[in-house]
């Protein structure tokens, strides 16, 4: 059967249109959007990584919080949509599109955030019960170390942890631990700071800041 020939309402098309739509919107450049409604470009001041932490420490709280809430979204609602159209299975395939389209974006060069914000938004919808454990797990950990990458890599290890635990299906943990993989390859730089003790803390001023 040609691909012309698939029904508009088949699982396939379905599923490719879900998957495809999430990464789209996970490419939505909040980062930059916001920063230059605040006299700054995140991709070239700071860290240069256009995500919540960045602008956080450029902006302030308030342009972080609403770079932070944005890009939840974008993992959130398209996830949410797969569940209530799909299944679970097509919520964890636009859960990886999502992050996927927020971390390497083919209109921007593939060249995107960290995918923490877009991760958690989507985890949550998905399992509620482990996002909300991740949540705390970033919020201790963010609030003792005062260093972002940490909290971010916690959750994106505590994830598949918890899951396994609250006894997900093995193919769903198998996922989850397939984001958090994707998460710490864009963390690697965050990783070396951390080792050598150099990693911005959250609450240190930038220099670069407006």
């Amino acid at each position: 059967m040609l691909a012309a020939d698939v029904p508009y309402h088949s699982p396939v098309f379905l599923t490719l249109a879900l998957v495809v739509g999430a990464y789209i919107v996970g490419m939505f450049p909040t980062a930059q959007i916001v920063g230059r409604r605040y006299g700054l470009n995140p991709t070239k001041q700071g860290s240069g990584n256009p995500g919540a932490s960045n602008v956080y420490r450029l902006g302030g709280r308030k342009a972080g919080v609403i770079v932070g809430v944005i890009d939840m979204l974008k993992g959130a609602i398209p996830a949410g949509i797969a569940l209530l159209v799909a299944g679970r299975p097509e919520a964890h395939a636009v859960w990886v599109a999502a992050v996927v389209g927020h971390v390497w974006p083919i209109a921007r060069g593939f060249r995107g955030g960290k995918g923490v914000a877009t991760a958690g938004g989507a985890g949550l919808v998905i399992n509620p019960i482990v996002g909300l454990a991740c949540a705390l797990v970033f919020v201790a950990t963010v609030k003792v170390a005062r260093v972002a990458a940490l909290g971010s890599l916690s959750i994106a290890i505590a994830y598949p942890v918890i899951a396994a635990i609250d006894r997900s299906p093995g193919w769903e943990v198998a996922t989850s631990a397939g984001v958090a993989a994707i998460l710490v390859v864009r963390h690697q730089s965050n990783i070396r700071s951390l080792l050598k003790r150099h990693e911005n803390r959250l609450d240190e001023a930038n220099p670069t800041a407006a």
